[in-house]
């Protein structure tokens, strides 16, 4: 099982970063928003707890902040009908904290406020889970030291009240921390989701 990694940021991109070992393997992570959040700039170094997912068609390596972070996204795979996809969007529009609440509180809203997921959807997850994450403890360092952010799921949640889509408002959270604002308050980073938007 390969549990952490440590490396050198070669490429950093919202869904995914690269890391180079000082063995000289260079490893892909797929990573959700909050880890985008926190990368460091090209040619820092950073470390990643990860999850392997070995399927028939090819692996695939994920990569968090937290151990609670990867704790709950092993947990939310364990639900009927989610994949790693899934799992990863689940963690990039809520923050790992507010998913456990949103399945422990039976909050249908929050869960719906994800892409793809429904209402049958978000009740499967209640089912499945509800119950099985009391154990789980929160923790909002990372690895390196670095706090968590927590402005994205903020961010998301105020645009879906504005009357955009869930859908339309990830993208606009993603749009506007690619262009810089990883490290923005969540109501600059509103602002500037509402430019990308617009356009």
């Amino acid at each position: 099982m390969i549990a952490q990694i440590s490396g050198t940021v070669t490429l950093r991109e919202l869904d995914r970063v690269e890391l180079l070992t000082s063995a000289g393997v260079g490893y892909e992570l797929l990573i959700p928003l909050s880890v985008f959040e926190v990368l460091p700039r090209v040619g820092e170094p950073f470390t990643l707890h990860t999850h392997l997912v070995v399927r028939d068609d090819g692996w695939q390596l994920f990569g968090f902040s937290t151990r609670y972070e990867r704790r709950v996204f092993q947990r939310v795979l364990a639900a009927k009908g989610v994949g790693p996809a899934l799992a990863l969007g689940l963690l990039s529009t809520l923050s790992a904290e507010r998913l456990v609440r949103a399945i422990r509180e039976k909050d249908l809203a929050a869960l719906q406020s994800v892409p793809r997921v429904g209402r049958k959807k978000a009740e499967q997850l209640i089912l499945d889970l509800a119950d099985k994450l009391d154990e789980l403890q929160g923790d909002d360092r990372g690895v390196g030291g670095r706090p968590v952010a927590a402005g994205t799921e903020d961010a998301v949640r105020a645009l879906v009240s504005l009357g955009y889509s869930a859908a339309e408002a990830e993208r606009g959270v993603r749009g506007a921390l690619e262009e810089g604002g990883a490290g923005l308050s969540a109501a600059e980073l509103i602002r500037h989701a509402l430019a990308w938007i617009r356009g």
